[in-house]
């Protein structure tokens, strides 16, 4: 394959960008978009030899199931069919947080590969929000598979250059729609109802939508038992966003015991002089994910692409600071904990 292919998607661009891709999409070719979570690979989701492509330029395991993306509310019906008892929680909860970064685990309309779903009897869907993602869709004019842009495991990518640096090369093109605007991936859910009461939320993965958001919509449990060799929804391997340089997650302070002649490398999160990390130790090098501020939103957008910083400083570990578990700072230590898993 040639050199991947760059288009700036500005507002005097973005026609023939959305145009361009949305060509090679029905050509079944994979594209690199953007969203508001971070950049997705993207594939026709109705046919399976572009799906394909996506498991192959990613070494994306194919147990491990995509998410499809569709242009509107009423395109459900196209890749979901949706019980009627949880139909009244799917409706509300889509009128909430759709457009958006809220991932649905519902079963599966059977036009959707088995190749999409690794097999399972349920699809991921969400409607993104992001304005070229969504004209892409629209213009393609069937839902979209597309998991984020990256090597499998690997740091999630939140710039298109950060996913030429992935996939430059294995794919033909990148419509670079500026930085993503939450910075982690959707938040990623399955319904159980209840007669009589609220339905339980099984959370499989956290993301931007909180589980205090959806609180007020039914009861939020974490899933507590994942497959590594068969996941029941994207992104539930333990290891996973991880750089290549060995991340540690230091939640207990006292235990940090640094190697004699190792260069280690600090992500704080506000990162300010007297803070008790970046006190710790000489740091080789120390980035920020919300500088100063310490604000949650802030640092969940900067994660990725700190981390990837890191990555290529030439450390021989990096160093994490931990955050707040409340409200987005669940995501992030989530991401955090993959990534340390390696």
């Amino acid at each position: 394959m040639p050199e991947t292919k760059v288009i700036y998607a500005d507002d005097e661009e973005m026609k023939d960008a959305v145009r361009e891709a949305a060509a090679l999409l029905r050509a079944g070719e994979t594209v690199g978009l953007p969203t508001e979570t971070v950049y997705g690979l993207a594939a026709d989701a109705f046919n399976p030899d572009a799906v394909a492509k996506v498991f192959s330029a990613k070494e994306r395991p194919s147990f491990d199931p995509l998410i499809v993306h569709i242009a509107s509310r009423g395109d459900l019906k196209r890749v979901a069919v949706v019980p009627d008892d949880i139909l009244e929680t799917v409706n509300k909860l889509t009128s909430a947080f759709w457009p958006g970064p809220l991932t649905l685990i519902l079963p599966k309309h059977a036009d959707v590969p088995d190749l999409v779903t690794s097999g399972l009897p349920t699809v991921a869907v969400r409607q993104s929000a992001h304005p070229i993602f969504r004209a892409v869709n629209k213009e393609l004019g069937n839902p979209i598979a597309a998991p984020s842009a990256n090597r499998f495991g690997s740091i999630s990518p939140t710039s298109a250059s950060a996913v030429v640096k992935e996939l430059g090369g294995k794919i033909p093109l990148v419509v670079d729609g500026g930085a993503c605007s939450e910075g982690v991936e959707s938040t990623i859910i399955s319904i159980e109802p209840r007669e009589g009461k609220k339905p339980v939320f099984r959370l499989h993965r956290a993301g931007p939508i909180t589980k205090e958001q959806l609180q007020d919509f039914g009861k939020v449990e974490k899933v507590k038992s994942i497959s590594e060799s068969a996941p029941q929804a994207p992104g539930q391997l333990a290891s996973h966003y991880a750089p290549r340089t060995p991340l540690i997650l230091l939640e207990d302070i006292s235990s940090f015991q640094p190697e004699e002649g190792k260069k280690y490398g600090l992500i704080a999160y506000r990162g300010e002089d007297d803070s008790d990390y970046v006190n710790l130790h000489d740091w080789e090098q120390v980035e920020s994910l919300s500088p100063g501020s310490g604000k949650l939103a802030e640092a969940a957008i900067r994660l990725f692409f700190v981390m990837r910083l890191m990555d290529e400083a030439g450390l021989d570990y990096i160093i994490a600071e931990p955050v707040s578990e409340t409200g987005l700072g669940v995501a992030i230590m989530d991401r955090l904990r993959r990534a340390a898993a390696k």
